[in-house]
């Protein structure tokens, strides 16, 4: 299922969405000159490996900082342009509202915290793994577990495919949100039980949940259950 548009609509220009959506596609565009060497030394430096985040805690490093940093760094790099493409795609969709509830400054701050909580799960379950942690679908999960929460009535306008052609249907976010929920919650158990990690089954399925998650518990503290703004336009 892919979600192609929401109908509900913002009273405010979502200018932190835009913002980073922008900044994320310009990174990854600064990846694609890079060497295969010097991506790999970009996504070591810049993208959290949990086994140095490990020992930052242990206070082996020289300079852990540097490392704590990873947990909003992380969040701007990506592995594929069907990585960036989904990430982006679902932060289109599902972000405009959030910033709309929340303000920009409070968005912005909601995002990157979404994002480190959902970092610091995945570290928690693997902290030996050498294998950089990437992608802005931590942030992106909180994003759409506030949306779940404060807008659980909205319709999401969903391609779906049927044998060989698509077709699009108007699915509740509750439905549709709950459905992803739910699929990455079992497979980071699934990973858990069969002792899998993010390096081989390829995708940090405890950011994802943990993330989600996080937005559920964050928003609200933010304000995103309060009326909606007054001064803007309708």
């Amino acid at each position: 299922m892919v979600p192609l548009h929401d109908d509900n609509p913002v009273r405010s220009t979502p200018t932190i969405t835009y913002a980073i959506l922008g900044l994320n596609i310009a990174i990854f565009l600064f990846q694609c000159t890079l060497t295969s060497q010097g991506l790999d030394r970009f996504l070591q430096t810049w993208g959290m490996v949990p086994i140095q985040l490990t020992r930052s805690f242990g206070g082996s490093l020289r300079s852990p900082l540097s490392e704590w940093i990873t947990l909003v760094s992380s969040q701007f790099l990506h592995g594929g342009w069907l990585h960036l493409g989904g990430n982006m795609l679902y932060l289109w969709v599902f972000g405009n509202n959030i910033e709309d509830r929340l303000g920009h400054l409070k968005f912005l701050v909601f995002y990157l915290t979404c994002g480190a909580i959902a970092g610091l799960t995945q570290w928690f379950f693997d902290p030996l793994s050498t294998v950089p942690t990437i992608g802005a679908s931590g942030a992106i999960a909180g994003v759409m577990g506030a949306y779940i929460l404060r807008f659980p009535r909205a319709h999401i306008v969903t391609l779906i495919p049927l044998l060989f052609f698509f077709t699009t249907v108007r699915i509740p976010a509750l439905f549709f949100l709950g459905f992803w929920f739910v699929q990455q919650a079992v497979f980071s158990l699934f990973t858990l039980s069969n002792h899998l990690n993010a390096a081989s089954s390829g995708i940090a399925y405890w950011a994802h949940s943990s993330g989600f998650l996080a937005g559920i518990l964050v928003g609200p503290l933010l304000g995103l259950m309060g009326q909606p703004r007054s001064g803007l336009r309708p």
